[in-house]
């Protein structure tokens, strides 16, 4: 999917007005600067291109700096050939005091009737806002007439799953030419989410670190990118089904420190772990099915089987199998004996149960339970 798409206005009054805006306030920052430099005569020239930029969020920043634009426009390029104006990463389009400000307001009233009475030749003025309050009148009468340049996040939706921000992640990697694989891609998913500005800072170290057209996956992955995303199921899923106990332990606290609630984290991460796990188990058992290489392999070995065999298995939102996340479970299903994942998958219902009604601290019987779920039976 892309992060951004260019809608040019049927009411557009000339092509010497740009609008850069969205909720992405990292892309849109991007394509504001990529804009500025193809619109620039001369990017060097101080005559012309001229940037104004807001310094603070107050009411007086804000009307000084659309005062600033409001002549920079109306003023003749120097020298003749043509002036770039932009109104850089304005903040008082969104819904703030000063945002709400009737003298902020009464300033961009006068800017709009400027441009609609037309500016000179030569003069182009790009706005650049993210977040802005789409209900001002503002946003509406320059948005028609501007050439405006979209720059939202994906709306995941309510029944939004992992997957969706891992695809999201793989295509705004492929955006921007950066080689990432699934592994990489859903480990980032689980520390970053869907926080475009600290994705955009790890990719750029993932490629310096990895170099320029080098593939980046997982290791580079866990070894460069902190968790930054409040909660990261994922790294305690995997953890579960590694049997990597002293990771399990800290990521499992990390999450309770974070906030999370320790019934969510059940439900959410490790019922859902044991669960699959449980499933593969007997699927591949059953079938003499071999571990895949990658999680991702698991799909076509699926379509091989009757819908009889697979109707019971999770799925996604749009009805199709989940076969990403039973690809991981089957990565790491040999780990387990059949009946250790049976008396682990009745543990979380015991869990369950004492989380329910027990007055004990929370955190002691998610504990045992993962001491139980990873620890290795000999």
């Amino acid at each position: 999917m892309k992060s951004s798409v260019s809608l040019d206005s049927s009411l557009c009054s000339s092509h010497q007005i740009y609008f850069v805006t969205g909720n992405d306030e990292a892309e849109v920052r991007r394509r504001a600067q990529e804009k500025a430099l193809e619109l620039a005569p001369d990017p060097h020239d101080a005559f012309g291109f001229e940037t104004i930029e807001m310094m603070n969020d107050t009411v007086d920043q804000a009307v000084q700096a659309i005062e600033k634009t409001l002549q920079a426009i109306l003023t003749f390029p120097f020298f003749g050939g043509g002036k770039l104006v932009w109104l850089k990463n304005i903040s008082c389009l969104k819904e703030t005091p000063a945002g709400r400000s009737e003298f902020v307001q009464a300033a961009l009233e006068k800017l709009i009737t400027a441009l609609q009475d037309g500016i000179p030749e030569g003069v182009t003025l790009l706005i650049s806002a993210s977040e802005p309050d789409k209900r001002r009148a503002f946003y509406k009468n320059f948005s028609s007439l501007a050439k405006v340049t979209l720059c939202d996040k994906p709306d995941f939706g309510f029944q939004a799953t992992e997957q969706d921000i891992v695809n999201w992640i793989l295509q705004r990697a492929a955006d921007r030419g950066v080689a990432l694989d699934m592994e990489a891609a859903k480990l980032l998913a689980a520390r970053i989410g869907a926080n475009s500005g600290q994705m955009e800072i790890e990719l750029v170290k993932l490629v310096t670190a990895a170099g320029i057209g080098k593939r980046i996956d997982k290791k580079f992955v866990e070894a460069l990118v902190p968790i930054t995303r409040t909660g990261s199921i994922f790294d305690l899923s995997n953890a579960i089904s590694e049997r990597n106990l002293p990771l399990a332990l800290s990521t499992l606290q990390q999450l309770l420190h974070q906030g999370e609630s320790p019934m969510g984290l059940l439900l959410a991460a490790i019922v859902p772990t044991v669960r699959n796990l449980l499933l593969v188990k007997d699927l591949m058992k059953r079938h003499q099915l071999k571990a895949p290489a990658k999680a991702a392999f698991f799909s076509s070995v699926l379509q091989k089987l009757s819908p009889q065999e697979v109707m019971h298995l999770p799925r996604k939102k749009d009805g199709t199998l989940h076969s990403y996340v039973l690809g991981l479970a089957a990565m790491h299903a040999h780990a387990f004996q059949s009946e250790e994942l049976i008396q682990g998958f009745l543990a979380c219902r015991n869990c369950n149960e004492r989380l329910l009604r027990s007055q004990r601290a929370e955190n002691v019987h998610l504990t045992q339970l993962i001491i139980k779920l990873v620890t290795t039976r000999h």
